[in-house]
């Protein structure tokens, strides 16, 4: 049978969130997937659900709602997703970025976010390896992680059992119908729907041209080191103010190394419960190029002894790098194409798949059901680019 009432394209975890959200609502759901599962960025990432990170607005309202689908889902599809809530904190090294720092957590806090300013004792109470001079930090206790590929062997599992139908195969047109849209497979074979749903990160411009769309998201390489397994360092996951202060307060990134900032260079440590480290990352544009450098991993692990300088002495047992799909305004792109009925983009969560993986499927899978959603969607919607 190759009718569907919904194709779902892209097999990272965005587009398995949706297919299982979709499945759970009553739809018959087909996913195609050129490759393996993940193999653009949601295997290659780190493991962070992280609230500070967010702008009081839409992607940290769907993140605090993302973290509440979490917690049921190890339930709901039988594995452990190894969910921790830790808490995280964001390390600040340089007078001027406290000043951008205070002024964000107030914001945040202002919109419901529970975050705090740290002096400096407070933070080697939490981090007793930290460098002895540190300024200050943020520190919220909500910020979580998650096993990613757990969360991707746990979607695959339950969508299969729940009747996904699994399409290994390259997609050499997409053609509208009056009643839906037909895809044409390198096979020759075809598939057709009432809704398709582009999830396919950072390639999701190569299927908007497929339909005449361009929709403004590109890849931008992620390299990460993982440690050897050792002993806890500190509470908390942390991060380095630097990645923020520039996404939020860009005046300041004018005096910032040229390399580091070629290189997107933001410090993000958290450990696995495997014991072992999880050190990034860089921020590039390279187009679509996976592989690691030796520049970017010794400026990860320079940034990781200057921080921590305990890991002088810890081995870096294996490097690895993904594509993050970047929108060009830093928010995903979520919702139906405008003149392309039954159309929808999941995609550009960048840094934020992991995430906004649950909320994203379930938000795509009530749109599709014609269900209102209490967010102002609109605002990732793909129109929001028209100028």
């Amino acid at each position: 049978m190759n009718k569907f009432d919904v194709i779902v394209i892209g097999g990272g975890i965005i587009g398995l969130a949706t297919s299982y959200y979709l499945l759970k609502s009553g739809k018959k759901v087909a996913l195609i997937e050129k490759n393996e599962f993940g193999s653009g960025a949601s295997c290659a990432c780190d493991d962070a659900i992280f609230f500070q990170s967010k702008k009081p607005g839409i992607n940290l309202e769907l993140t605090i709602d993302s973290i509440e689908l979490y917690k049921s889902l190890s339930d709901e599809l039988g594995i452990d997703l190894e969910l921790e809530n830790k808490g995280g904190m964001v390390l600040i090294e340089k007078e001027d970025h406290l000043k951008v720092m205070e002024d964000f957590v107030k914001k945040q806090k202002k919109f419901g976010l529970k975050v705090d300013i740290l002096d400096r004792r407070d933070v080697i109470k939490k981090q007793p390896h930290i460098r002895k001079d540190i300024l200050a930090s943020t520190y919220c206790k909500e910020d979580s992680q998650v096993n990613p590929l757990r969360v991707m062997r746990g979607f695959i599992s339950k969508s299969k059992k729940m009747g996904l139908e699994i399409i290994k195969n390259n997609i050499i047109e997409i053609k509208e119908k009056k009643d839906g849209w037909k895809v044409l497979l390198e096979d020759k074979k075809t598939v057709e729907s009432e809704f398709v749903v582009n999830a396919t990160g950072a390639w999701a411009s190569e299927i908007g041209k497929m339909i005449g769309i361009d929709i403004p998201i590109v890849p931008k390489r992620g390299q990460i080191a993982i440690s050897e397994a050792i002993p806890s360092l500190g509470e908390t996951n942390a991060w380095s103010a630097q990645y923020i202060v520039t996404k939020i307060a860009p005046e300041l990134d004018r005096n910032q190394n040229e390399v580091y900032k070629r290189l997107g260079i933001g410090f993000a440590l958290s450990q696995a419960s495997t014991g072992n480290y999880i050190i990034g990352s860089t921020r590039e544009y390279v187009g679509f190029n996976k592989k690691t450098t030796y520049e970017g991993i010794q400026l990860i692990l320079k940034e990781a002894m200057a921080l921590f300088p305990i890991f002088s002495k810890v081995n870096v047992i294996r490097t690895f790098a993904g594509l993050r799909p970047a929108s060009e305004d830093g928010k995903p792109i979520v919702g139906e194409v405008e003149g392309k009925k039954g159309f929808y983009i999941a995609a550009g969560h960048e840094g934020d798949g992991i995430a906004l993986a649950p909320i994203t499927g379930k938000v795509v899978a009530d749109l599709i059901n014609g269900k209102r959603v209490r967010y102002n969607i609109e605002e990732l919607n793909l129109k929001r680019f028209k100028y």
